[in-house]
């Protein structure tokens, strides 16, 4: 229960990130940024993925992952891991997009990298100590 609360408490700041950044890009308006790279990265090609937002993708896979912690289970560990390390991987993608081809930092999108590497590093945890739910005896379901 408590790497399930865990998860869902750090996916939420992810979800808090992520629905900023969200409103940031359909308010057509700059982000906070101290690092001065924030609006460069948010206007960048990288930050659409067939038309759609990164952080609305971000924003639903956060939301997806919380939904995955409201049930026990090995099935249910698994598919937050699955989530968690795509996201992982994406991020690493866009990382490598700022560093490489945009040429400008978002701490908005570091602050995203922590969050999901944290969020997968919980998510395998839970994966290794995740009970099966118990079943409940015929005679309770009768």
């Amino acid at each position: 229960m408590t790497l399930r609360v865990a998860i869902a408490c750090t996916a939420a700041v992810g979800i808090a990130v992520a629905a900023y950044l969200t409103i940031v890009h359909y308010a057509h308006t700059a982000p906070v940024c101290t690092t001065g790279g924030c609006e460069k990265v948010q206007h960048s090609r990288y930050a659409e993925l067939a038309g759609i937002p990164v952080a609305l993708l971000g924003l639903v896979s956060y939301a997806a992952i919380v939904v995955t912690t409201l049930r026990r289970g090995v099935g249910w560990a698994l598919a937050g891991v699955v989530l968690a390390l795509v996201g992982v991987a994406f991020s690493g993608y866009l990382l490598w997009a700022q560093l490489a081809r945009i040429h400008a930092i978002c701490q908005w999108c570091l602050g995203n990298d922590v969050i999901i590497s944290v969020v997968a590093v919980l998510c395998v945890a839970r994966l290794l100590t995740e009970p099966e739910p118990q079943s409940e005896p015929a005679a309770a379901r009768a």
